[in-house]
């Protein structure tokens, strides 16, 4: 897996100061995407064990109250098998801290068993998350004035356990 940014003061992607970790690598290729940068799965540099221990102590702060992934693409098949261990290690240590994730992608179909990019470490990832905020940017639902999403169809899901329960900020 490859990485494009990791942003250690963010207060744009989640509540509160955050640390985003920037994944490289998205299918969706949504027009009028913020990142288009990040589609290529090559782009930026190579996610490491430094980068993980790097993000690991970016969360240490008290004033940090937690992550955030998007990208690029957190669910992309090729994306979940780093970031499943980001995340068990992140609950470990800083079980307090909340986990948002963006994604492309639906929880109800894509996200499931079954669905497009379903893996056998999408259920343990989901159940890592505090929030999801699902599906894709549309540039004619465009809306800067909505909180923590770019398009009025995404939603801003809650998850307990990995599952839905239910919508924050109006979604």
């Amino acid at each position: 897996m490859n990485y494009g940014n990791i942003k250690e003061c963010d207060i744009a992607d989640g509540p509160g100061v955050r640390v985003s970790l920037f994944v490289s690598g998205c299918r969706h290729h949504c027009k009028g995407c913020f990142n288009a940068d990040t589609w290529d799965f090559n782009y930026g540099q190579p996610y490491t064990k430094e980068t993980e221990d790097d993000i690991i102590r970016l969360l240490s702060p008290d004033y940090i109250q937690g992550l955030t992934l998007l990208g690029g693409e957190p669910f992309e098949p090729e994306n979940q098998q780093e970031l499943v261990k980001l995340l068990r290690r992140v609950k470990s240590e800083y079980p307090k801290k909340d986990i948002w994730s963006y994604s492309g992608y639906i929880l109800d179909t894509d996200l499931k068993k079954g669905g497009r990019v379903y893996t056998d470490v999408t259920e343990e990832i989901l159940s890592y998350l505090d929030v999801l905020v699902d599906g894709p940017f549309i540039e004619s639902q465009r809306d800067i004035t909505l909180k923590f999403r770019g398009s009025k169809n995404q939603r801003i899901i809650k998850l307990e356990n990995g599952k839905d329960a239910g919508r924050l900020y109006g979604s």
